[in-house]
Order: structure tokens, then C-alpha cells, then sequence
């Protein structure tokens, strides 16, 4: 008995011991999601920008420089679809900046890796370089950052997608106003409470949508990456025998020799997709992908970006990683079970 009770504790200090590791939840974005730009006060573009979704403000009116711009969905200006997208954008702001975080970060974020989660910062961050972003194979992996103040970008920063991941899963809660450098290749949805500057060149794989200020733009280019998930599994081949139907002789009525010019057997059928390159059973690689060898290995370990070659620094979560009534209880255990060996050798040791 003490023997287990022992191991009983040490196994319940394992547990006591896991790093808690909370998981992030896709923001839902109503209305407001239909959205490559949304101002609070105005929407001003310079230069041949090109979204590839809808343009609005609410419960400003103004919306310039469209053309040179152009938006490839529709426009709306103080009208009743931005005003539900305004009041969606409240709701989605609200639920990242609710979400509980998994870890503080600060300063800059350029040469991280981040593994999916939801990262905090107090203040506010900025980014010069390259953040990996990396799914670890998850297409369903989401990231979300919590920035207590202002998020800016220098020139020629990236936000790189590894092994899966994909822009429609990345949210920015910015409690401030977001700024973009030159040629900044940014990722993911931006929701600022107050303005955010797209500068000269840059380009975003998702949206930014202000709720009380102003949007402004140069030049600049919003694409939409289509958001996959993660894909089930292929059922057989309608027209496939089952092994049950195929006969273990030849036929009792026939001759007892089969033909030899004829069929053995029915025919095996092939996977679907086998043998061509980066194939999947079948399913088209996703971002980042790039090994495709034609044995469903799809991963790519970040060929897409340029990142795979070095080793980045993780950025390690913070907060208790020690649950204490658990920690309690295993020690409490292993106590009395060393108690319980003990007795039991002093026992043993005084009998004739």
C-alpha cells in the first residue's frame, strides 16, 4: 500500500507540475468580416490600392480617393451594412481582447516563433524583421495578440505563416492605433479601437478595421487567403469491392481450372492522389507546405519562408505553471506513503 501510494503521488506531481496551456478561440466576426477596410471617421486612400472586399465607415461618411482606389466589393458609407459592421467589430474586439492569454510578450517581435495561442502585451509593440508564425501542422491553429497600446511595423517587416498556418486564424486587438512601414507584408485581421495607417507598398493577407477613428491608405494591396480546415478523411472508392465479395475459388459450377487469359481478380484500386508531388491523400497542400513528396508528408517545415534554416528563439509562456492544490495533495501522498514503507520495514525487522 505505501509502494502505491507513492507512485500514486509521483504521478500526481507529474500533472501538478504541466505548464497550463490555454487554447484560443477564433474571433467571430459577423458582418464586419465581409470588410477589407472599415473606418470609424473616414476612409482615405492614395495612390491604385486594391481591396478585395468591401470599404466602409460608420458613423463618419467620408470615403476618398476611390478611384485611384478600387475596392472589388462594395462600398458603404453610413449606411445600415456598416453600421451592423461597426457594432459586429464591438463584439469581435471585445472577445480577443476576453480571451484569457497564454503569454506576455514586450518590445520587439521580430526573429520570434510563436506557437499558437494568445499573447498579451501591456503596452505597446513593435515589429522590425520577420515573426514566424507556426501552426505545427494545425490548419485549425489560431493566434491571437492582445496589445494594450500601439502596434507598429517597421519598413520591409514580414509576418511569416509556417506549417499551416493561415491568415484567417491571425487577430490583432489593438487598444490604441495600428501603423504599417513601407513594404510591410502583414497577416491577419487588425481591429484597433481607435486609427491605423497602412503606409506606401504594403500589403495584408486579411483586414483592418477601426472602430472609432480613421482608416488610411497608399498604395497598397488587401487580399483574402482562403481559410481551410483540416480535411476528413476520404471514404473508399464507390465502385470498390469489399473483400467479402471476392470469391476464395473458382466457381463449383465451372471448369476447374480458371482461364489463363482472363482477369485474376478485380482490380486494386489506387489511392486517390498517390505519386504526385507534395500530394496528401488526394488534398492540395496548404501555405507554407512545399516538401510534397507523394506520401501525404505535407508540412514543409517552413520551406515557404525562408525560416526553416535557422533557429529562431520561442518565446516561452509566463503565468503559474504549478497547480498548487494538486501539488499539495501529491506530496501529501508520497509522504504517507514513505511513512507506510518505513513502519512496514521496522515491523518486519523486530519480528523473531
Amino acid at each position: 500500500m505505501g509502494t502505491a501510494l507513492a507512485l500514486g503521488g509521483s504521478l500526481t506531481l507529474v500533472l501538478a507540475t504541466q505548464q497550463a496551456w490555454a487554447i484560443g478561440t477564433p474571433v467571430d466576426l459577423g458582418t464586419a468580416g465581409t470588410y477589407s477596410v472599415l473606418g470609424g471617421q473616414t476612409v482615405t486612400n492614395t495612390g491604385p490600392s486594391v481591396l478585395s472586399h468591401n470599404v466602409g465607415v460608420s458613423p463618419g461618411t467620408a470615403i476618398t480617393g476611390f478611384p485611384p482606389g478600387l475596392a472589388l466589393g462594395d462600398t458603404h458609407a453610413a449606411d445600415a451594412h456598416a453600421l451592423q459592421a461597426q457594432s459586429d467589430l464591438v463584439t469581435a474586439y471585445n472577445d480577443a481582447a476576453g480571451q484569457a492569454p497564454d503569454a506576455s510578450i514586450s518590445g520587439d517581435l521580430g526573429g520570434l516563433t510563436l506557437e499558437p495561442g494568445v499573447y498579451n502585451a501591456s503596452s505597446s509593440i513593435g515589429l522590425t524583421g520577420t515573426l514566424t508564425l507556426d501552426a505545427e501542422g494545425d490548419p485549425d491553429a489560431v493566434f491571437i495578440f492582445q496589445v494594450g497600446s500601439t502596434l507598429t511595423t517597421a519598413s520591409d517587416s514580414t509576418v511569416a505563416l509556417l506549417n499551416d498556418a493561415q491568415a484567417c486564424n491571425v487577430f490583432w486587438q489593438i487598444g490604441s492605433s495600428a501603423t504599417l512601414g513601407t513594404d510591410t507584408t502583414f497577416v491577419g485581421t487588425i481591429m484597433a479601437l481607435t486609427s491605423i495607417s497602412v503606409t506606401t507598398g504594403t500589403t495584408v493577407d486579411g483586414r483592418a478595421l477601426a472602430r472609432n477613428g480613421s482608416v488610411t491608405l497608399d498604395t497598397n494591396v488587401f487580399r483574402r487567403s482562403g481559410c481551410e480546415t483540416t480535411p476528413p478523411s476520404s471514404p473508399p472508392p464507390t465502385g470498390s469491392p469489399s473483400p467479402t465479395d471476392n470469391p476464395t475459388g473458382p466457381p463449383t459450377d465451372g471448369p476447374t481450372t480458371p482461364p489463363t487469359d482472363g482477369p485474376t481478380g478485380p482490380p486494386t484500386p489506387t489511392p486517390p492522389g498517390d505519386g504526385g508531388p507534395g500530394d496528401d491523400n488526394g488534398t492540395p497542400g496548404g501555405p507554407g507546405d512545399g516538401n510534397g513528396n507523394g506520401n501525404g508528408n505535407g508540412n514543409g517545415n517552413g520551406n515557404g519562408t525562408g525560416e526553416g534554416d535557422r533557429s529562431p528563439d520561442t518565446l516561452a509562456a509566463t503565468g503559474p505553471s504549478v497547480n498548487a492544490p494538486l501539488l499539495a495533495v501529491s506530496l501529501a501522498a508520497i509522504a504517507a506513503g514513505v511513512g507506510l514503507i518505513a513502519t512496514s520495514l521496522r515491523i518486519h525487522r523486530r519480528r523473531p
